[in-house]
């Protein structure tokens, strides 16, 4: 029935936008930031000058 093509096309273009957020959001949500380590310690400099 042609009458019932454009109810179709609505059903695919939101189950594929449904399909296309929900993959967004794991990847979104699946990745984890891995924060650097910070030294305390700072870097001495020795200037022991030989003459």
């Amino acid at each position: 029935m042609p009458q019932m093509a454009p109810l179709n096309w609505l059903l695919l273009f939101i189950f594929f936008t449904s399909m296309f957020m929900i993959f967004n959001v794991m990847n979104f949500y699946s990745f984890s930031y891995k924060p650097k380590e910070k030294k305390s310690e700072k870097t001495k400099i020795n200037l022991n000058w030989k003459w």
